[in-house]
């Protein structure tokens, strides 16, 4: 009988009802992991507190398990929707969820009432509209898998958020389930925040690879020279594929995955890795040159027929092809735990794509100890280790430009101090004429050779690049930590609290910014917040005061192309961009926040306030100002 001899062989002899219903109970519960069983004891207190919410969990943490199991505990026999947005999900959860719970798949032509002789629904949000329609105000549970995917403002997604707010059950509850709880864009009417009101941080990638759940990743990182990305125009949120593909292949990126590629595979027994590539014309170039090799690979696509998708997914999970070259269909809902190889071939702005491809790669299987990550592409230096990346509800409209730096990360890591982390970037000459290009952490290894050539050929990223020439939020967190008390204690308040209206009256662009950051410090709450939503309600609702005071007094905030944190460190030197007036004033109003809170709860207001100033640089501020927690016109009606 397998692993489920055991219950199946004590609930056949056993004729006690009771006692069959605590075999059953200790059996789940013995199949769950850590993790899962914090979320199950702690969802009765969940659900007192949140109505809509989103259970965060990396790939391949078993967030679907967790799903059935709460329909199991809190929603027997209850009246379910569950939502994906592509048919490979659907066919994963009807597989996982049928076990034990009555499932009806929708079509297309589907019509009739909702849960016609069924307890759970599946389907897209496109998919049999009437039947959804009559679904969501039944529903006592609606579950959203990849809720990342989520568009509060889209077509599909927008009614059923309506419907649910307008006619769903008081007690209902909407669950999203995902690994990455943000979306890339600006649009203020399209973000996460808008569809859920909490994230319930269910696990992190550490955690489970200390538990053995997950593997740890090991990245090879290569800084592909020749790939030249800054002339695409960007303004969409990202590369669009049709300029970065022939980008890609223009360059040597393929040339360095192979090199790579095939000295990681021979320290494997067996290798099976997974190709992430931009577009069909890149996959179709990568599975040439892995072909030329000798190595057994495949492509799959969107438009590979499921049929023949599935087949080629099997056989790779088996092993008989070794090297799986995708676009567009692996980074979600695709679980091949045997996968010890993640090529990473599609540059990007967006670090839920990065996060997601890479987890990929991350379950642990029976011999495996680890997971190699190639990356050709440079989103390891751009965003850092999938383990470490943070995630936001809100965005604003160019929140991506500072992945355009491709070693974003490797600047945050070094602030001028000597604990920073220093990264080395190798430039040995191979016997293939290629730079060697990889990089890795100083101190890391004897006398800072790099662990692939075993030279010592490495320049300091970090001032190489020039990645301090702008002043980044460590320096300005000590400047305004230690600048602001001083300054403070030598001010005439008499003089400068009266001057708020003249130095807003009067500010330039980049005096706004300034002083925006210093009105958020004053405004935001100190008080700490237990969620990520809770601390978006904090800074958005300081940012809505802003906005009201300054629509009253007929203040226009232009538009910045993007957040310059050196205003701010020159506001509080008195330097040459902040004049006087709106320097002082700007400070007395941060001076007095000092005075009346502890240090802690400075910490907390400097970190919102600067959350808060960069919204509104990037957004702007005007009487015409509609969005989904300030309406200038509602707000002007309301004095």
């Amino acid at each position: 009988m397998g692993e489920l001899s055991f219950p199946v062989v004590a609930v056949s002899v056993c004729s006690d009802p009771a006692i069959r219903g605590v075999i059953l109970f200790y059996w789940h519960s013995m199949q769950l992991r850590t993790w899962q069983q914090e979320i199950i004891d702690n969802f009765p207190s969940i659900l007192k507190q949140h109505r809509r919410f989103i259970l965060k969990a990396p790939t391949g943490a078993g967030k679907t398990v967790l799903a059935s199991e709460i329909v199991e505990r809190f929603y027997k026999n209850k009246k379910i929707v569950v939502l994906c947005h592509r048919l490979v999900l659907l066919e994963q959860l009807e597989k996982a969820l049928s076990k034990q719970h009555s499932v009806r798949k929708l079509t297309v032509s589907d019509k009739g009432p909702a849960f016609d002789g069924y307890d759970i629904l599946l389907s897209t949000n496109m998919r049999a509209k009437e039947v959804l329609a009559d679904a969501i105000p039944k529903a006592d549970l609606i579950i959203i898998d990849e809720a990342h995917r989520v568009s509060p403002n889209g077509t599909g997604y927008k009614r059923i958020i309506d419907d649910f707010e307008t006619r769903g059950k008081k007690d209902a509850r909407f669950m999203g389930l995902t690994a990455s709880p943000e979306r890339r864009t600006g649009d203020q009417r399209d973000q996460l925040h808008l569809a859920f009101d909490a994230i319930i941080d269910c696990a992190n990638i550490n955690d489970l690879i200390a538990e053995g759940v997950l593997v740890q990743p090991v990245y090879r990182p290569h800084f592909v020279h020749d790939l030249e990305l800054g002339h695409i125009d960007i303004s969409s949120g990202d590369f669009p594929v049709a300029k970065l593909a022939p980008a890609i292949i223009k360059s040597s990126m393929i040339d360095y995955a192979l090199w790579s590629y095939n000295e990681e595979r021979l320290k494997l027994d067996k290798p099976v890795s997974a190709w992430f590539c931009a577009d069909v014309s890149v996959a179709e170039a990568t599975l040439e040159a892995i072909r030329h090799y000798g190595i057994e690979a495949a492509i799959v696509t969107a438009q590979t027929p499921i049929k023949e998708r599935m087949k080629l997914l099997a056989r790779h999970e088996k092993g008989e092809v070794e090297a799986m070259v995708s676009v567009g269909v692996l980074s979600e809902g695709w679980d091949n735990p045997f996968c010890n190889i993640i090529v990473h071939l599609r540059p990007t702005l967006s670090k839920v794509l990065w996060g997601q491809s890479v987890g990929r790669g991350l379950r642990s299987a029976p011999g495996k100890e680890q997971c190699v990550v190639i990356d050709v592409s440079s989103n390891w230096t751009t965003f850092g280790p999938v383990e470490d990346l943070e995630w936001s509800l809100w965005s604003h409209r160019r929140s991506y430009m500072q992945f355009m730096n491709r070693f974003n990360w490797i600047g945050v890591q070094q602030d001028g101090e000597e604990s920073g982390d220093i990264y080395l970037l190798c430039k040995n000459e191979l016997p293939n004429k290629m730079r060697c290009s990889h990089v890795y952490r100083k101190n890391a290894y004897e006398n800072d050779t790099c662990p692939v050539c075993g030279t010592y050929a490495a320049t300091d990223i970090y001032k190489e690049q020039k990645l301090d020439a702008t002043l980044n939020e460590s320096g300005l967190h000590r400047l305004f930590l230690e600048r602001v008390p001083k300054v403070f204690e030598e001010m005439d308040l008499s003089v400068w609290n009266k001057m708020g209206g003249m130095a807003w009256k009067s500010a330039n662009a980049n005096e706004q910014v300034f002083l925006a950051f210093c009105m958020a410090f004053q405004s935001v709450s100190a008080e700490p917040t237990q969620t990520e939503s809770d601390y978006w309600d904090v800074a958005l609702a300081a940012e809505a005061k802003i906005r009201g005071y300054l629509v009253e007094n007929k203040v226009q905030v232009v538009k910045q192309p993007e957040f310059d944190l050196s205003l701010i460190a020159d506001g509080m030197l008195a330097g040459r961009k902040i004049r006087t007036v709106q320097a002082h004033y700007g400070i007395s109003l941060c001076g007095t926040e000092f005075q009346t809170h502890t240090l802690d709860e400075s910490e907390r207001k400097y970190q919102k306030a600067i959350r808060v100033a960069e919204r509104l640089a990037v957004i702007g501020c005007s009487v015409q100002d509609n969005l989904p927690y300030f309406n200038a016109a509602d707000h002007l009606a309301s004095l």
